[in-house]
């Protein structure tokens, strides 16, 4: 349980450098290209950064091909709840283009955490579900 809880707040600190890259990648494009293809890109540099932040950092284990290879699939999830978020904020919300990629990335961070330990700490889910399932031990009388 402690070591979810660091595995969080590591995530949370990745996903805040990680956020304020991606948001600068994208105020620097926004003025040269549409704001979705900005959003676009951005997108994609940060994820390479967040691939790499999240083996190190968060959930300390090694990069290895396999898991960069999967590691996109959780991200496709992300980007998917932020694009519709984006359009959403955008179009029917009346969100200024500057602020709604914020907006929506916030609202995919959860989803986000479960699919990058999922992918990047294989077994880390069944291992959690094993550790719940067993009953509790009365205290040792030595």
């Amino acid at each position: 349980m402690k070591d979810q809880l660091g595995q969080v707040v590591r995530f949370a600190l990745v996903g805040g450098v990680n956020t304020a890259t991606f948001f600068g990648i994208y105020l620097l494009l926004h003025p040269w290209m549409p704001y979705f293809a900005a959003y676009t890109l951005a997108f994609v540099l940060s994820m390479v950064g967040s691939f790499f932040m999240n083996t190190y950092f968060t959930y300390r284990t090694r990069p290895t091909w396999k898991k960069f290879l999967l590691f996109p699939l959780t991200n496709v999830t992300n980007y998917v709840i932020q694009s519709v978020g984006l359009y959403a904020l955008v179009t029917w919300a009346g969100l200024g283009t500057r602020i709604a990629p914020l907006v929506a990335a916030v609202v995919a961070i959860p989803f986000t955490f479960l699919l990058s330990r999922r992918i990047l700490v294989p077994g880390a889910a069944r291992a959690a579900a094993a550790q719940e399932e067993q009953p509790a031990r009365p205290p040792s009388t030595v």
